[in-house]
C-alpha cells in the first residue's frame, strides 16, 4: 500500500513527513525513487533544520542528486494556488496501491507522445534531405557529324526532365570541319541527380542518340 502525505505546504504536513522519516535515508528505501520526487514535488522549499531535521536531510539529499541529473541554471519558480492549511496533517495508508492523483515526472512515455517524437524524427530528416547540395554542370554535347541538325539535338536534350534537374543556358562551339558541339549548363541536387546516369541512360540513349554521339563533362562546381 502506497503512503499519503497530506498538506506538505504547512507545519503540519511537515511534522508529520519529518516524523516519518526518522531513521529513513528515503520515503520508500535506501535509494531515491519516483516516491521520493513526488514527495520533493509538493513540498515548496527546504525545511527549517531547526524545526524538521529529517526532512530538511531528505530534502538536501534529493536537491543534490536532481542537481547532477539536471545541471542548468534554474531561476526558481513558485506554484501558485496551494489549498488552504488544515488543521492536521496525518500520514495514512491509501486504500489501493495505485493512486491516479499522483505526480509522476517521470512515468512512461504515452502513445501520443512517441507519435510526436517520430513526426519530429521525419520532419527533421524531411529538412536535411531538402537541404541537399547542389552542383553547376557545364556538359559539351556532340553530334555526330556535320550534317546533324543542332537545334533539334538541343531540343533532345531540353526534353529530359527529371527531379532536381534544371537545364540552363547553352551555345554553340565549332570543333572543325564545319562540325559544332552544344555547350549547355545544368544545375542539378546531388542527392537526386547523378551526371553519370544522365548520360549513360538519357543523353546517349534511344531516341536522343540519334543526335548525340557522346557528352563530356567540362566543369563540375559545387553551389
Amino acid at each position: 500500500m502506497a503512503v499519503v502525505f497530506s498538506d506538505l505546504h504547512t507545519e503540519s504536513g511537515l511534522k508529520a513527513l519529518n516524523d516519518f522519516l526518522s531513521g529513513k535515508s528515503y520515503v520508500s528505501g535506501d535509494q531515491l525513487t519516483k516516491d521520493d520526487i513526488k514527495v520533493y514535488a509538493a513540498v515548496l522549499e527546504k525545511p527549517s533544520g531547526d524545526l524538521y531535521p529529517n526532512a530538511s536531510q531528505w530534502y538536501e539529499s534529493v536537491s543534490s542528486k536532481l542537481a547532477a541529473s539536471f545541471p542548468g541554471k534554474a531561476v526558481g519558480v513558485r506554484i501558485g494556488g496551494q489549498a488552504a492549511p488544515a488543521e492536521t496533517a496525518p500520514v495514512k495508508e491509501a486504500k489501493s496501491a495505485g493512486d491516479d492523483d499522483d505526480l509522476d515526472l517521470f512515468g512512461d512515455e504515452t502513445e501520443e507522445e512517441k507519435k510526436a517524437a517520430e513526426q519530429r524524427e521525419a520532419a527533421k530528416a524531411s529538412s536535411k534531405k531538402k537541404e541537399s547540395g547542389k552542383s553547376s554542370v557545364l556538359l559539351d554535347v556532340k553530334p555526330w557529324d556535320d550534317e546533324t541538325d543542332m537545334k533539334k539535338l538541343e531540343e533532345a536534350v531540353r526534353s529530359v526532365e527529371m527531379p532536381g534537374l534544371l537545364w540552363g543556358a547553352s551555345k554553340l562551339v565549332a570543333v572543325g570541319y564545319g562540325i559544332k558541339k552544344l555547350q549547355i549548363m545544368m544545375t542539378i541536387v546531388d542527392d537526386l541527380v547523378s551526371v553519370d546516369d544522365l548520360v549513360e541512360d538519357h543523353l546517349t540513349a534511344e531516341p536522343i542518340n540519334e543526335y548525340v554521339q557522346s557528352c563530356d563533362i567540362v566543369a563540375f562546381n559545387k553551389i
